[in-house]
């Protein structure tokens, strides 16, 4: 009697974990819609970076970063290890200052200045603290 309890309990545990295995294959997102948010996700991790990199290469950065005595090659550097949240919020940064600079508007001259000099040492601490 106990052998057949157990026989039982055995056969009705894979009977209900039958259907909750099926069911796990089931992909919640296509393989071609992963690709293509992976190739997003990439294509905007690149600009943003090519972004940050632009606003440094400018010759107005180049100045404001000697004259603080930071080191842009190794600000540069750092900018090919950041990522997430950290990368787009500095890509948005060097964007605004980029935009500023463009401008030529003196007004804002001193805010760009900050975001400049801010923007160095966030990229600075990345690079010290991996």
């Amino acid at each position: 009697m106990r052998i057949v309890r157990r026989l039982l309990a055995l056969v009705l545990a894979v009977l209900m974990a039958a259907p909750a295995a099926a069911q796990a294959q089931n992909h919640v997102i296509s393989r071609s819609a992963l690709d293509r948010a992976l190739s997003e996700r990439v294509s905007q991790e690149r600009a943003d970076r090519d972004a940050i990199v632009s606003l440094l290469r400018r010759s107005e950065v180049r100045e404001v970063a000697a004259r603080a005595g930071l080191s842009l090659a190794k600000a540069e550097s750092a900018v090919a290890t950041l990522q997430g949240d950290e990368l787009h919020e500095l890509a948005s940064q060097a964007r605004r200052a980029e935009d500023n600079l463009a401008g030529g508007s003196s007004t804002v001259v001193i805010s760009t200045t900050t975001i400049i000099i801010i923007l160095l040492v966030v990229i600075l601490i990345v690079l010290i603290a991996k």
